[in-house]
């Protein structure tokens, strides 16, 4: 008898832990999942974005290599002739560059950016992704 309760107690342990497992792996999973999901939404090509006439792009491609203070004014001078998404990648890229140089202005151009972008926008990840940081 003894034998029997043993036998059915270790088999008892031997299937909850692999209900154990088989939980952990689900949730392991899930988890790699999210992350492959996100990691593929922050890898958009920004100059496949809409929203920025051709004719701004060679002003863009020069203000762009000059660092964030030229982007800031660029964007000043040309940011009513841009529109959202690619108005809202390019005042991220701003906001990323300022940081370090003007915190403040930095979380408000984000503030700006966030109130303006919806979740079904190709950018909104991106700006998830910053929230934590420039809030």
């Amino acid at each position: 008898m003894k034998l029997v309760i043993a036998l059915v107690v270790v088999i008892a342990v031997l299937a909850g832990a692999y209900k154990i497992w088989e939980y952990w792996d689900k949730v392991s999973h899930d988890q790699d999942i999210k992350e492959q999901e996100a990691a593929q939404a922050l890898n958009i090509n920004p100059d496949q974005l809409q929203g920025m006439p051709e004719d701004l792009r060679k002003s863009y491609d020069y203000v762009k290599g000059n660092g964030p203070v030229a982007l800031g004014q660029w964007l000043k001078r040309v940011g009513s002739q841009l529109d959202d998404p690619r108005r809202a990648w390019i005042e991220l890229d701003y906001v990323v560059g300022i940081a370090q140089q003007d915190p403040q202005e930095a979380k408000r151009v984000f503030a700006d950016v966030k109130g303006r972008i919806k979740e079904n926008s190709p950018v909104y990840r991106r700006v998830k992704a910053l929230e934590k940081t420039y809030e």
